[in-house]
């Protein structure tokens, strides 16, 4: 789960990381109480959105009036943001947060996130801070400082000099660092965070540090641990279709892709997309329905793939284990009777009750097309790809 910057930056807060004074506002009316709440100027209006580059889309303002604070906020919350993560369609703020400008005297970027490889907690820094670090790291990866921390011995004090040295901060500065980047720690482990970013962390003229921005994404196997964190989640900023699948129990990441899939167990559906891509197509999505899926499961699955317009044919491979293949079948049939569905289906079963399954969908009457192995699915789904029908 994502969370708003203002909403991370309550949590830095607590966690007695300094952040500038700020208020959330959902109207011009609001930013204007906003305004007055911090009486001091020029402020800075952000767009409260789950998605990068606000500064280049225009959804960063600043203010030096309350007219100025409110004119940027209507422009924001009625101006589409057109980023690399919204699409070509753009994304709409609801939100504001109406801030204290810092004027920096130097940006830092820090981060702590979990690093699969090597079973450890990455902290990167770089002073190239306030820019695109994906950019930084591929044209100066020297730039980037990397930390790892034992999850289970903690963070130490020596790990706080490494970045600190790498940052080349002066000597005042280290016990502040210190303090912040601890306090930046426990709040990772102790509310099950996947990543956490400041960029830019500031210096300022005073000689203060600052998170000038902040970035939250927590775990979402460990949200029942933090009742409080849920209600945060902001489903206006979800994909609906992932949305639906979630209610349903269901694991759907949607794609940029053609073709639609339904599988049955993560690492399945992981071959599966590799398996359409050799074939000359793009994943629509990801979708493992898991083990225990039931008839009902299998319907709302196919109902969500079939909802993506994008999707130009579907491939369903499932190796019938806990989940039965009589019972995907069943499922596909509802689907077929619930939702029109116009195009292609592939359907490669194997495992228990594959031969049931099999008879039940030749006797539906259903235009499914079979497929005998992996290998003749990604066959098929080629021909799909190229010819835009399966022969």
């Amino acid at each position: 789960m994502n969370l708003h910057e203002y909403q991370a930056k309550e949590l830095f807060r607590r966690y007695s990381v300094p952040v500038p004074a700020g208020n959330i506002a959902e109207n011009t009316s609001e930013a204007r109480t906003a305004a007055r709440k911090l009486g001091v100027y020029p402020l800075v209006v952000k767009a409260q959105i789950h998605a990068g580059g606000r500064g280049k889309g225009g959804a960063v303002r600043f203010a030096t009036s309350e007219q100025e604070v409110a004119d940027a906020t209507a422009a924001i919350l009625s101006t589409p943001l057109l980023t690399a993560q919204t699409g070509m369609t753009g994304a709409v703020a609801r939100r504001v947060l109406v801030e204290q400008w810092i004027d920096p005297a130097r940006e830092l970027y820090l981060s702590i996130t979990a690093d699969r490889e090597s079973a450890t907690l990455l902290i990167m820094a770089s002073q190239a801070g306030g820019m695109d670090i994906e950019a930084v790291a591929a044209a100066t990866p020297e730039k980037i400082i990397k930390v790892k921390v034992n999850p289970l011995l903690g963070l130490q004090p020596f790990h706080c000099r490494q970045v600190a040295f790498g940052l080349e901060l002066p000597a005042a500065l280290l016990q502040p660092f210190t303090d912040l980047l601890t306090g930046l720690f426990r709040l990772f482990m102790e509310n099950d965070c996947t990543l956490m970013e400041i960029n830019p962390l500031a210096i300022t003229k005073a000689g203060q540090l600052i998170a000038l921005d902040a970035k939250i994404d927590l775990d979402d196997n460990g949200l029942r641990r933090h009742p409080e964190l849920m209600n945060w989640r902001d489903e206006g900023e979800e994909d609906p279709l992932e949305l639906a699948a979630a209610r349903a129990g269901l694991n759907y990441i949607k794609l940029n892709g053609n073709i639609g899939n339904l599988v049955n167990g993560a690492g399945l559906a992981m071959a599966t997309m590799d398996l359409i891509k050799q074939g000359g197509g793009e994943p629509a999505n990801f979708l493992d329905v898991g083990g225990g899926a039931s008839s009902a499961m299998i319907e709302e699955g196919l109902r969500i793939i079939l909802s993506n317009p994008k999707v130009k044919g579907i491939l369903i491979n499932i190796f019938g284990g806990i989940l039965r293949c009589d019972v995907l079948a069943t499922g596909i049939i509802q689907a077929a009777k619930n939702n029109e569905i116009k195009v292609p289906v592939v359907v490669r079963l194997e495992g228990t009750n594959a031969e049931k399954g099999r008879r039940l969908l030749a006797e539906s009457g259903l235009e499914l097309i079979t497929a005998a192995d992996l290998a003749d699915a990604a066959a098929k789904i080629s021909a799909i790809v190229k010819n835009g029908e399966c022969a």
